[in-house]
């Protein structure tokens, strides 16, 4: 059993916090918590493929060609070599799932 009071917890970015609920080489679950107008880098993972499903609040993921806005309970797939930005452009913490195969550390290219 697991959560994110008995997970590995690390920050990233502004401010923001991530907890490794699933930390496998083949396989990655992330709860991550994004505080208003926070943002990460843009981006694009070489092998990991990606899906992002949202918890609480709203997600904005910036393409190369198009955005989407992810409300409670959507979520979106990622496929490898697609660049990709996260932003919370809301006026309230955005609380979401990432779930990577294979894990996305260190397959990440910064663009």
């Amino acid at each position: 059993m697991i959560n994110n009071a008995t997970a590995e917890h690390y920050k990233w970015g502004s401010d923001c916090d991530g907890w490794h609920l699933l930390k496998r080489d083949d396989l990655s679950v992330i709860e991550e918590q994004m505080p208003p107008g926070t943002s990460e880098v843009k981006h694009y993972h070489q092998r990991s493929r990606q899906f992002f499903f949202v918890l609480s609040g709203i997600l904005t993921i910036q393409f190369l060609d198009s955005t989407e806005t992810l409300r409670q309970f959507e979520g979106v797939e990622i496929s490898p070599g697609t660049q990709h930005q996260v932003l919370n452009n809301s006026g309230e913490d955005v609380r979401f799932l990432v779930i990577s195969q294979p894990r996305s550390h260190g397959d990440r290219v910064l663009v």
